[in-house]
């Protein structure tokens, strides 16, 4: 068997044991799909029907991938087996059995937006606010009741969960969840949640099906068992209840879906359901240097609830884990950008060697700005691109029609949203009344009552209404003033404010950043007019060009969610900062804290050879620079591994303070530098002591601080700023209430402040 010739002993025994349950530990690199399909190929060559061998995955992907290796091994027999993932195996047993539970073998399987909008629909016809009893929000809700097995009526006989809603002023959530529940079952269709909610209601309540599947799986295999929830769980332990023939693989350490119902006690508590149970860990790491592997040891060795191993790697020691500090986030991505082009030209890599990584999809802004000035060719991988989503095309396209009301594509696309009363029937009207008389469609909304009869022609003059004040609004304001104006009159800031889904909160983080790339637009010296009509334009030349890249040769930019099961040579990891990585959702448990911190380890074992972390010191939120802490992530990284980098383009000012901190950073780099120990010493990662740290403090005010009156203040005073720390005024423009002042703070360098929201105590 040739097959098993390439397989360390670990990986072998894990492969060769076939027999009773078995749990394969696979960290990160470790070969574990090389496993898997091994080890189903060498079930089927010991004589085992690929009828009786199912296989479940998360991904199509993944289930494909397998699937040709195992053919590789053992031939067209390997058609036969059932192999996909949850949803996909389980909706083909439901296609079976479907009758038994009362729906049609031909039912339909709705997707997200074909839920939403049956949810909205029910909504309006029980007269809800549509703000309180938000559509996604509904939705979540009914999803993650389903996905731990609570069905519409537990859910009404819940006083748990009652009290809940009624806290929040959704009682209703129940009526809504069981109406949902019972026209979905009189279309004929069930949701994605269904496939996997329906089959354990067809295991439950029909033993007959469960013993037939029960003997028709003789051996389960699940990849990925750190991230199953109650739901599915369930399902396998049903399955496998008969033959106790199951193999589950996975990594604790990779558990990252929590928010999405994942259970990582699954895989922490498997022995106890399965005491006679094997466990082989798969320990060596193939893909990273050992660097790399040994910053991943001491991030995850932080976490108190896991699965013990000792990742390892025989690879080269590899360069150091460069951390990086950038002034702001803008800056960050240019930096990043002219680290990918220096490495790409000096090194010859392919752009497709390198990822960035970050924690909210409103951070690919600036990195997609920075990559755009290089002409750096870059995919989103797993989303669109920033200005392409659909929250900020909505927003650019009330400004496209604030500044040009001729565009007739940008009034089609937001005349009826957020939603005021004018549908695709009315505006149809309003095309034709433009065609028939010769007029543009502004002209038509600007006066309906000439051109359209009946109610319909209030909310149309409401809008134009809307759009004349955004018209007089950007004459007095400049661009960030006029941005913000538009997005909270629109409405759209309002409604994506109220939808407190995962969904919504990032869609409302993408608005934010939106207009923090216009403030900091606001702020460049580098243009005369800087106004949003500008601004726009400069958009439109980057969107333009912004056409699906088929050319693969691109740098990936993705969340870190988004790159688990990827790998690249070169791997940046941005925005290392506290309140956003940890995200400031995971600060109030330490279950949350400990998934970012796995979250982390996933983004750091997806490097092969060269691994930067970046952060910066501040960043813009609606409009405000605001100081940023380094995250604690950083500090709990071994030095011994790290190189830090002061990074480049600070400004040149000739201040001993600016010396004193580069001459503290150099130091650092200089401990940094001391020679590691010999490779048998640091096989167990050194963790360093809770209180040193690798980074600066964060500013803390003086006991006495109290900001002065803007109009107290004079070039060439020391100030102090709450979070900046002490500065020197370097210069002072514009006119009460609206000074701006140049700081020059230490560390910092040069920070622009509005006076009338900056609070700067006078130090002399």
């Amino acid at each position: 068997m040739n097959y098993l010739e390439g397989l360390n002993p670990q990986q072998r025994a894990a492969v060769e044991t076939t027999e009773g349950p078995v749990m394969i530990v696979a960290g990160a690199g470790s070969g574990k799909t090389r496993v898997i399909t091994y080890r189903v190929a060498h079930l089927i060559k010991k004589g085992i029907d690929p009828f009786n061998i199912l296989v479940l995955t998360f991904t199509n992907k993944a289930a494909k991938d397998m699937r040709e290796r195992i053919t590789q091994v053992i031939g067209p027999e390997a058609k036969n087996l059932w192999m996909g993932t949850f949803h996909s195996v389980f909706a083909k047993i439901l296609r079976v059995e479907a009758e038994k539970i009362g729906y049609p073998p031909n039912f339909t399987i709705y997707d997200t937006d074909d839920s939403k909008s049956l949810i909205r629909s029910i909504l309006k016809e029980m007269q809800l606010d549509d703000k309180l009893y938000n559509a996604n929000f509904v939705y979540n809700r009914i999803s993650s009741s389903k996905n731990n097995l609570v069905s519409w009526s537990e859910y009404m006989n819940s006083a748990e969960i009652q009290a809940e809603d009624n806290s929040n002023n959704r009682p209703l959530m129940g009526l809504i969840y069981e109406t949902y529940t019972k026209r979905c079952f009189k279309a004929g269709a069930m949701d994605f949640d269904d496939l996997l909610f329906k089959t354990n209601v067809l295991l439950k309540d029909h033993p007959d099906v469960l013993n037939k599947y029960q003997h028709k799986f003789k051996y389960l295999m699940v990849d990925e068992y750190q991230d199953t929830n109650f739901s599915q769980y369930t399902i396998v332990r049903k399955l496998a209840a008969a033959n106790r023939n199951i193999c589950v693989v996975g990594d604790d350490a990779q558990s990252i879906y929590g928010f999405r119902g994942a259970n990582i006690q699954n895989i922490l508590n498997f022995e106890r359901d399965y005491p006679e149970l094997n466990v082989f860990k798969l320990e060596q790491n193939y893909r990273s240097t050992q660097n790399i592997v040994e910053v991943a040891n001491s991030i995850i060795a932080n976490n108190k609830n896991q699965l013990k191993k000792n990742v390892f790697s025989d690879n080269e020691e590899g360069d150091r884990i460069k951390i990086n500090r950038a002034f702001s986030d803008n800056e960050e991505g240019k930096l990043v950008a002219e680290s990918i082009a220096q490495e790409h030209s000096l090194k010859g890599l392919n752009y497709s060697d390198f990822a960035i990584l970050y924690r909210t999809n409103a951070q690919s802004r600036s990195m997609e700005e920075g990559l755009r000035k290089l002409n750096i060719p870059y995919r989103i991988y797993g989303g669109l691109s920033f200005y392409q989503r659909k929250e900020i095309k909505d927003l650019i396209a009330y400004f496209r029609i604030t500044f040009n009301p001729s565009d007739e594509e940008a009034i089609k696309r937001v005349i009826n949203y957020p939603k005021r009363g004018i549908g695709d029937t009315s505006v149809d009207k309003l095309i034709v009344a433009a065609d028939k008389h010769d007029k543009t469609l502004w002209e038509i909304i600007n006066d309906p009552t000439k051109y359209i009869e009946g109610r319909i022609a209030a909310p149309i003059q409401d809008f134009a209404t809307l759009i004349r004040s955004f018209m007089a609004e950007a004459k007095k304001l400049d661009a960030y003033e006029t941005a913000l104006y538009i997005a909270q009159h629109t409405g759209i800031l309002k409604e994506l404010h109220s939808d407190d889904s995962v969904e919504g909160r990032s869609r409302f983080e993408n608005i934010q950043e939106l207009l923090n790339g216009i403030k900091e637009f606001g702020e460049r010296e580098d243009i005369e007019d800087r106004s949003l009509a500008v601004y726009m334009q400069d958009i439109a030349l980057l969107t333009n060009d912004d056409k699906e890249n088929k050319d693969k040769n691109t740098v990936s930019l993705m969340t870190i969610h988004s790159s688990k099961g990827l790998e690249f040579k070169n791997v940046y990891i941005v925005g290392l900062e506290e309140n956003l990585f940890p995200s400031q959702m995971s600060l109030n448990s330490r279950t949350d804290l400990e998934e970012e911190r796995r979250l982390f380890y996933v983004a750091i074992t997806r490097a092969e050879k060269k691994l930067v972390i970046t952060y910066a010191t501040s960043r813009y939120r609606w409009g405000s620079l605001t100081s940023c802490e380094p995250s604690r992530f950083i500090n709990e990284l071994n030095p011994r591994y790290l190189e830090i980098e002061t990074l480049s383009n600070k400004q040149s000012v000739v201040n001993s303070s600016f010396d004193d901190e580069r001459r503290s950073w150099s130091q650092q780099k200089d401990f940094f530098s001391k020679p590691k120990p010999a490779a048998s010493q640091t096989t167990t990662p050194l963790v360093r002591p809770k209180t040193t740290s690798i980074l600066p403090k964060a500013h803390v005010p003086s006991a006495n601080f109290s900001p002065a009156a803007p109009n107290e203040l004079q070039v060439g005073m020391e100030v102090e700023h709450e979070k900046f720390g002490f500065g020197k005024i370097i210069s002072l423009e514009g006119n009460l209430p609206d000074v701006k002042a140049t700081v020059f703070f230490q560390g910092l360098g040069n920070k622009m402040l509005l006076l009338k929201f900056a609070k700067l105590m006078i130090v002399k």
